[in-house]
């Protein structure tokens, strides 16, 4: 049986970061490898309490407590089968979640550090990769039934090789010149390096997914091809238009842009520099979109301000602002305002914020100051203070607060607006809601035989909700296909996060 005192024993550590000056003259990962004790210590930390409240906070069902056993005692293999059990792509979420499972560890409850789950899952990822390199997993059989994949980010790839293994013949379309979605092009090297995407497509290729790149549903290929060619359609094309502000005075000077051009910008230079390619950080049209040497101001709190500060830094900014519209959250949970084992609202420091850059909390943009000659020279803020009425957000200025921050590079990363506008929802047949997604039936159909999952119809959220509504679609589609048994199905299309009422 686990160790049940093995919380009181060993306190929650984590790897220590790559040195600050080392890890911002190059764009590899932040943590190195941890090493095997220090894994088998935090697993042991794990005493699979009775009720494991980390299987709530996780939408994955993620066998948590099994797991962080079979590391305490040394079995891998059978950590490595039951993490894939729930999770088809644990080295990305070990990554790049947030760890919802962590808040809701049974440790917070009496006080104590959680369990580090997140790490212990990735070494068990990566350790997968060491014994087996990925084993393939064919179907026995094909079905002789068809599905197209629109979209490649990880809600379309966990369909993919979901339906694959059913023995459905699976094809992918990624409008992009590589698949992967946002975790190619849209999260830095620094936080998921591109050869665990690589990894994981020659196993799904080796699987039997067919993978189409450059081809825009929708324009290069229609919808009406699509259902031509296949028995049914899944659309999983996320959550990409960015939430803006057009009314705010100078928004339209140069130097002032979307966070994700800005991110897509720079991983393709890393591409490029993997390739033997030299590149330069433009956008489509040729603009030069690169921190080097600029005064840079990042509008937003949240993960993907965080990463354009990381950017900033490997890119030789002069210096980096980040502005926040709330206060600075607290360093520990209000347990009145998020009661264990919801997500709390809480101060996260990522490793970018060690690396530099100011944080200013409680203001907002007043205006973006024009240089003479259209470019943005400075970005005047006023302290402000925020409350909800009535469900409506009010923005309050505090007179005589207003000060200039010098900006020649201005980025909104304050959040997005669903999926974008295209195409292929008119011929498919749906619509955006006012929250900018895709509804779904209780079958995942957005449209008869038309099936939709992850950002694009739950809105910009966790890469686990997005593996865990392609795993649900994945099995929505096996049973409309009359495939035989049933795949595993962890949420339907109405659940959400764990959360107070």
């Amino acid at each position: 049986m686990p160790d049940p005192n093995g919380f009181l024993r060993y306190d929650r550590r984590l790897p220590a970061r790559r040195p600050v000056p080392v890890r911002i003259s190059d764009w590899r990962e932040v943590y190195p490898p941890a090493g095997a004790e220090l894994i088998r210590e935090q697993a042991t930390r794990c005493m699979d309490c009775g009720i494991p409240f980390c299987h709530d906070g996780c939408p994955l069902g993620n066998r948590i407590p099994d797991w962080n056993d079979l590391v305490r005692t040394g079995n891998w293999d059978a950590a490595v089968e039951s993490l894939h059990a729930t999770n088809n792509f644990p080295e990305f979420t070990g990554r790049l979640c947030p760890a919802p499972c962590e808040a809701a560890c049974v440790l917070g409850l009496g006080g104590q550090q959680p369990v580090t789950i997140k790490q212990v899952e990735v070494e068990i990822a990566d350790a997968a990769v060491a014994r087996d390199g990925l084993r393939p997993r064919p179907a026995s059989a094909p079905t002789g039934r068809s599905v197209a994949v629109v979209g490649s980010g990880p809600a379309g790839l966990a369909a993919a090789q979901q339906l694959a293994r059913a023995g459905h013949t699976v094809t992918v379309y990624e409008r992009d010149d590589a698949i992967g979605g946002l975790l190619r092009y849209g999260i830095p090297d620094f936080k998921l390096e591109k050869q665990h995407i690589d990894k994981r497509l020659a196993q799904l290729t080796a699987e039997g997914v067919r993978f189409r790149t450059g081809v825009e549903v929708g324009v290069d290929v229609t919808a009406e091809q699509l259902r031509a060619e296949h028995d049914a359609v899944l659309l999983a094309c996320g959550a990409l238009q960015g939430r803006d502000t057009p009314e705010t005075p100078g928004r339209a000077l140069r130097g002032v842009h979307q966070a994700m051009a800005h991110l897509v910008a720079a991983n393709r230079v890393v591409a490029a520099a993997g390739d033997g390619r030299p590149a330069l950080a433009t956008l489509p049209d040729g603009t030069p979109i690169d921190a080097a040497g600029k005064h840079v101001v990042i509008i937003g709190g949240g993960d993907t301000a965080a990463d354009c500060l990381g950017v900033a830094h490997r890119q030789g900014a002069a210096g980096v602002h980040q502005l926040d519209l709330y206060p600075q959250p607290p360093t520990e949970r209000d347990a009145a305002r998020d009661p264990w084992p919801t997500w709390p609202w809480l101060l996260r420091n990522y490793p970018a914020h060690e690396e530099g850059g100011e944080r200013v909390f409680a203001v907002a943009v007043q205006e973006f100051v024009d240089d003479g000659t259209g470019q943005v020279r400075a970005v005047r803020i006023a302290e402000v203070t925020v409350e909800k009425v009535d469900g409506r957000r009010i923005v309050t200025p505090l007179p005589g607060s207003e000060r200039e921050i010098p900006a020649d590079l201005v980025l909104l990363a304050i959040g997005f607006e669903g999926t974008e506008e295209q195409p292929l929802l008119a011929q498919f047949g749906v619509t955006r809601n006012p929250r900018g997604a895709v509804d779904a039936r209780g079958d995942w159909q957005a449209a008869d035989g038309v099936f939709v999952a992850g950002d694009m119809h739950r809105g910009a959220s966790l890469i686990v909700w997005a593996i865990a509504e392609g795993r649900a679609a994945a099995a929505a589609i096996h049973a409309y296909l009359g495939g035989v048994g049933e795949l595993p199905a962890p949420v339907d299309p109405a659940r959400q996060p764990l959360a107070a009422r």
